[in-house]
């Protein structure tokens, strides 16, 4: 693999176990993404030109535009192996802040508050976001190899925008209700979760001639195109 010449269609089992140029770079890019968009954006809202919204929902769509490119380039095998990386990162990531926010602190140290104010997310929030993120990576790789097959590899548009409308919607219609109904109003549950997708979705929509630039000279540089024809989509699994 590496030729930089047109990229040969291949089945996902014809590259099982084989290795890579840029896969590592774009996995350590996923995760890096996912966590950084949870962990720094998540706690601030802000407001533009009269608009609130949450920070973090200007960068946690690039984790599905790379997600995207991860199936498109690579395959539905090494998407699952990232995604199962990422729900790892994310646990750790919760669990260590649990425990830093837990330490008391020192006598004559006066950040304690801030640090609950940023890190102390509610357990039942925690758990809603890491189980809205696995759903919804996996039906998005899911829909993205399924299309591609169905397509023949053709309207790469097509797979990315109609991939993250389920996945974002099945992240919404996870995440929203589990965190928050009982907390906010109903209306207000449900006003978020569908302004939030349609946000993501536009994100993508947005992002669709970065996503076809990657994608192009991923294979160019990789030399096959991924087809997951035969693959076992099982997303309990981390075998490549």
């Amino acid at each position: 693999m590496g030729e930089t010449g047109a990229p040969k269609a291949v089945s996902a089992q014809a590259v099982a176990g084989g290795h890579f140029r840029y896969f590592d770079f774009v996995m350590a890019a996923f995760v890096t993404v996912l966590l950084l968009s949870n962990l720094i954006g998540a706690a601030k809202l802000s407001t533009v030109a009269g608009f609130t919204f949450g920070a973090g929902i200007l960068f946690f769509p690039l984790g599905y535009v790379i997600g995207d490119v991860l199936t498109e380039v690579y395959g539905y095998a090494r998407a699952r192996r990232c995604v199962w990386a990422g729900f790892g990162a994310m646990l750790f990531m919760a669990v260590m802040s649990w425990v830093v926010v837990s330490l008391p602190p020192a006598e004559g140290w006066k950040g304690q508050a801030a640090y609950e104010a940023v890190f102390g997310a509610t357990p039942r929030i925690v758990f809603a976001s890491l189980l809205a993120f696995w759903a919804g990576e996996f039906a998005n790789s899911f829909v993205l190899a399924k299309m591609k097959v169905w397509t023949e590899g053709r309207h790469l548009w097509t797979r990315t925008i109609g991939s993250t409308v389920v996945g974002q919607g099945v992240d919404s219609l996870i995440f929203y209700p589990l965190a928050f109904l009982g907390v906010w109003e109903d209306w207000q549950v449900a006003t978020v979760m569908v302004t939030n997708w349609a946000m993501k979705v536009g994100w993508e929509a947005v992002l669709t001639p970065v996503t076809y630039a990657v994608v192009g000279w991923l294979k160019r540089r990789e030399g096959v195109d991924v087809y997951d024809r035969g693959t076992d989509f099982t997303p309990f699994s981390a075998k490549v």
